[in-house]
């Protein structure tokens, strides 16, 4: 029981908190600041981490053996472990508060990024010719599915343009007179929908098109709005009755039942539903750092 729910809450906190692919491909689709996206996803990346951990510490309170206390570390234990983390949580302070400060730019950032930790693993003598090898193969397989994805996008983009789909979509959720909240409500209710059985990427190329000119005509910040639609993505891919962050898990964890998995997976779904729900309320908490720094 324990396995499966960390490793999707981890990769819903990695498509979500910056740096993030997510944001990246939202970015580049809707000509946003990747800067902007990055910082406005910190606030709530935080929020989903302290809600992620009070979730564990309800469901372990309530369900003992939902998560068995293990042999206690000494603080030496201790210290050595945050030892060994420190130098990838610098990366990640240096990087993003280097972007916020305008030290440089997101692609700069990532330059450092990835220059770092090189010499940390260097350091460290982690690094061998077979890792290194495995690294720049993974890089380039990543990098060659991005830019695919990209390329069907501009070719996607403009035949959505000249169908005038969107533009019918637009007059029609705009005749429900729902008000934006409401409008933005049947949105979010569509990715969780679409998630149950579409792939974040694919999902994000098929529908921003269509909703992109819905919410500009609501005059939607599409920043706030970034941060909000990959938490919507990572619901729906938790979602059954498919789920395809669940089958990933599955195939991790294949003596743990489907059923287990599911069960496992709700606490974590309600708790990004709550953040949905504060960032509706509350949409500085995306916008108070961007704003800070774009004036």
């Amino acid at each position: 029981m324990r396995s499966p729910p960390t490793v999707a809450s981890g990769g819903t906190l990695g498509f979500t908190f910056p740096p993030s692919a997510g944001l990246v491909i939202y970015g580049i689709l809707t000509e946003q600041a990747i800067g902007r996206l990055f910082l406005a996803g910190v606030l709530p990346g935080i929020i989903l981490t302290l809600l992620f951990i009070a979730t564990i510490w309800i469901v372990t309170t309530i369900r003992k053996e939902a998560g068995p206390p293990g042999p206690r570390a000494s603080m030496t234990e201790r210290m050595a472990t945050l030892g060994r983390a420190s130098s990838i949580v610098l990366v990640v302070f240096v990087t993003i508060g280097g972007i916020y400060l305008g030290l440089f730019t997101p692609i700069e950032a990532s330059g450092f990024g990835a220059s770092f930790t090189l010499l940390v693993a260097l350091v460290r003598r982690k690094l061998s010719w077979p890792v290194l090898k495995a690294v720049v193969l993974q890089t380039m397989r990543t990098t060659a599915t991005v830019f695919l994805i990209l390329m069907g996008a501009y070719v996607f983009i403009p035949f959505m343009t000249l169908s005038q789909l969107p533009e019918i979509v637009v007059k029609f959720l705009l005749s429900f007179d729902l008000g934006t909240t409401g409008i933005l409500i049947i949105i979010i209710l569509t990715y969780l929908v679409l998630g149950t059985f579409m792939e974040d990427f694919s999902m994000l190329i098929l529908t921003l098109p269509v909703v992109l000119p819905v919410l500009k005509a609501l005059e939607v910040d599409l920043v706030w709005f970034g941060v909000v639609a990959v938490l919507i993505i990572q619901m729906g891919l938790l979602s059954p009755p498919v789920g395809i962050n669940v089958f990933i898990v599955k195939g991790i964890v294949p003596q743990v039942p489907m059923y287990t998995i599911f069960r496992g997976i709700w606490p974590f779904w309600y708790a990004m539903g709550l953040l949905i729900a504060l960032l509706l309320v509350f949409p500085q908490l995306a916008l108070f750092l961007p704003n800070t720094m774009f004036r």
